[in-house]
């Protein structure tokens, strides 16, 4: 059963967040697609990604690279996953169904918790994975940026 996470941002931006979340997916054998609802900000990750460590990148495409199947992340504002997934990362406040979130291994919804429309997108997001019959996990950030688990589904 897919496993959805939610992913309170409060202590650490979605750029310092995602990557380090990507990289263990990597590390994991998984590819990833990322969904977000601002192309902006997909170009900006795009940007970020290739040198958000001195010592390492992480690879990833867009539409403008041409083949998607061959990126083992790919950045996206729309439902396209070309590249066999077997995780969505949500962000910026994109959604997907209990039948797209199903598909996958793992969803993760980062959301910024300095945004109340942000937090009460989130918890519609989290009634809407319930009714779909999907385990939910909720993770906060403490004072030091360290994730703890606050919650979970059945």
């Amino acid at each position: 059963m897919t496993e959805v996470r939610f992913y309170h941002l409060t202590e650490r931006p979605l750029e310092g967040v995602l990557p380090v979340m990507l990289e263990k997916c990597l590390e994991r054998g998984w590819r990833a697609v990322v969904r977000g609802t601002d192309p902006r900000q997909i170009d900006s990750l795009d940007a970020h990604l290739w040198t958000w460590r001195a010592e390492s990148f992480l690879p990833h495409g867009t539409i403008r690279d041409g083949d998607g199947s061959a990126h083992p992340i790919w950045l996206t504002t729309g439902t396209d996953a070309p590249n066999a997934p077997d995780t969505l990362f949500l962000i910026g406040g994109a959604e997907a169904t209990g039948e797209t979130l199903a598909t996958f291994e793992t969803a993760t919804i980062l959301f910024d918790g300095h945004d109340p429309d942000a937090v009460a997108r989130a918890r519609g997001q989290w009634r809407g994975v319930l009714a779909a019959g999907l385990k939910a996990v909720y993770w906060a950030q403490d004072a030091d940026g360290q994730w703890v688990r606050r919650a979970e589904s059945g």
